[in-house]
């Protein structure tokens, strides 16, 4: 079935642009201090070269593999312009191909044993990954069970004679530790930051677990994601950060102007106004303002690899005159650009980090980007929370 939308532009811009073509008729903003030659941003900030010889942005369009670095902000900008599709659809396919990216692997559910804890299921093991636990049996006990969906007839629990929070964390860390120091790509990325295991948010914490390791343990994570936009006239510009070509994962890749993991011990909004000053440089006076408007959702199961994640968004208006500044090195800059033109970025491309797209999709339904005339946009809207928001 064909997707037609109409997506909203300022008053200003509707004369030049018919509705159904809003995103991809974004003009270009005349006012430009970037030090590299693109129709816009309002204001550039960056903290390392860019680097060059990379494909054209044609050769990374939708179709490509996700998880791809090699783009410049030129590439980016190029993406988000009328040439660059020319005649092109701008229906909500592209947004619900990265919903469903984000939500791959639903056939392979049936290979996860449960991981139970004081008859609580808090995560899924892949039974690949059950191999490398069974020889640790004064932490992990294989428990024979037709219970908690169990689909090999059987369930990972902890030993009893875990019987706290902090046991349970020091006993499964050394596991962990050891693992990885056998086969250093078993759990890559390892960050000694801890999240904590619980059944649903806010609930009991059994134990708290490395970060990199959570998605092996099938834990459910929370983490908060900001959109930071400025308003100028009745236009609506966000920040978009490119995350530094050094990180673990999604290495060079479209960010949100603050995101991170939600540790255990800290408050979402302590944690927000925490990622404000280390990532962007955003002082506590502002960052205090950013509001809470909802959360999506996910599930995506790739390999051993089980992800229930859960993200809060956050809005923050900042001031016109304020420019983002990196302070913890995981950024390589940011760009000023229209909310259509990042739009287009997410519909068109796989620039931006997997489930920050989720994050985008949803500014643009509370922004008033994407009409309910629409088609699809209900489900669309919908499968924002395709994970357990508990």
């Amino acid at each position: 079935m064909a997707l037609n939308s109409h997506f909203l532009l300022p008053n200003r811009f509707r004369s030049s642009f018919p509705p159904i073509r809003g995103v991809a008729g974004v003009p270009p903003i005349s006012r430009s201090i970037s030090p590299q030659t693109t129709p816009f941003p309002l204001r550039f900030s960056a903290h390392a070269a860019q680097s060059s010889g990379f494909p054209s942005v044609s050769a990374l369009s939708s179709t490509a593999t996700p998880e791809t670095s090699s783009f410049t902000w030129d590439d980016a900008v190029r993406a988000s312009q009328p040439e660059y599709a020319p005649g092109g659809s701008s229906d909500l396919s592209g947004f619900f191909e990265k919903i469903k990216f984000c939500n791959r692997g639903s056939e392979m559910r049936f290979e996860f044993v449960p991981f139970v804890i004081q008859e609580n299921t808090v995560g899924y093991i892949h039974n690949r990954f059950v191999e490398h636990l069974k020889r640790f049996e004064e932490v992990f006990v294989i428990k024979d069970s037709s219970s908690h969906g169990a689909q090999f007839g059987y369930c990972v629990t902890l030993h009893d004679k875990l019987g706290t929070p902090e046991e349970r964390t020091a006993a499964v860390g050394e596991v962990i530790k050891c693992l990885v120091e056998e086969q250093e790509d078993l759990i890559p990325g390892i960050r000694n930051e801890l999240y904590p295991v619980t059944s649903s948010f806010g609930g009991r914490v059994y134990f708290s677990l490395e970060r990199a390791a959570a998605p092996y343990f099938g834990i459910k994570a929370y983490g908060i994601h900001m959109n930071g936009f400025v308003e100028s006239g009745d236009e609506k510009l966000l920040w978009v950060a490119k995350r530094s070509l050094v990180k673990p994962t999604y290495p060079g890749m479209l960010d949100h102007l603050v995101a991170g993991g939600l540790p255990h011990g800290i408050s979402c909004q302590e944690n927000v106004v925490k990622e404000c000053e280390e990532e962007a440089g955003i002082p506590q006076s502002i960052s205090v303002k950013a509001l809470p408007v909802g959360a999506v959702s996910y599930v995506d199961i790739d390999g051993d690899r089980f992800k229930r994640d859960v993200l809060f968004c956050y809005d923050l208006k900042l001031p016109e005159s304020f420019v983002p500044k990196n302070q913890d090195g995981e950024v390589e800059g940011f760009n000023l650009m229209p909310v259509g033109s990042v739009a287009n970025i997410v519909r068109r491309t796989h620039f931006y980090k997997p489930n920050c797209s989720l994050v985008v999709i949803d500014f643009l339904f509370r922004h008033g980007y994407i009409y309910p005339e629409s088609l699809g946009y209900l489900d669309l809207l919908q499968s924002l929370r395709s994970g357990n928001c508990s």
